[in-house]
């Protein structure tokens, strides 16, 4: 009975710490209006792959906690959806998190993904856009998305994710942004 209690004390400890991280990552990513940090990391396919190079394409740039979870599949799978609606729009998906290649390929491979997702297994371009939580035994990407211009500037950032209709919010401000007037 005593262990029940520990665990359930240490469950309770973990899931403010995990609520707390969730609410401070965030506070310092880039902002609407700034370049945004350029990086190179691999790819599913073990490539490197950096924002640059998409310099003239409009990229969602979206960060997410770890393949084969819930959410985070159910946000994959709804930008697989309407990849096609992406592609007419210029517009790539690029997604970010801290496992590894090996992971991301199989991520992919079951859930029918054919977009970039990248490794950030060093959680380095996920601290660079403020989009880290620290849980102390590990560390995971926020779920976050920036929407970036084709001349690499930051046009919608998003903190506060709902994986379900996050796809449909996206492709709502991309359609926006490019019916405004040009005088950016």
């Amino acid at each position: 009975m005593k262990f029940l209690w520990i665990a359930l004390i240490l469950v309770v400890i973990f899931a403010v710490m995990v609520r707390f991280s969730a609410l401070r990552a965030g506070d310092k990513a880039p902002a609407v209006g700034t370049l945004a940090p350029d990086f190179t990391l691999n790819s599913q396919e073990g490539k490197p792959v950096s924002l640059h190079d998409f310099k003239g394409k409009w990229v969602v740039l979206y960060f997410y906690p770890k393949d084969f979870t819930s959410g985070c599949t159910v946000e994959a799978h709804n930008f697989q959806r309407d990849l096609a609606q992406y592609e007419q729009k210029n517009a790539a998906i690029v997604g970010i998190s801290t496992q590894d290649e090996n992971s991301h390929q199989k991520f992919c491979a079951k859930e029918g993904l054919s977009f970039k997702l990248l490794a950030d297994s060093q959680h380095g371009v996920s601290t660079r856009y403020d989009s880290v939580m620290n849980l102390g035994i590990a560390k995971l990407s926020s779920r976050h998305t920036f929407l970036i211009d084709p001349q690499g500037k930051v046009e919608r950032v998003w903190l506060d994710v709902k994986p379900d209709k996050h796809s449909e919010e996206v492709l709502a401000a991309l359609t926006e942004l490019q019916g405004a007037p040009t005088s950016r």
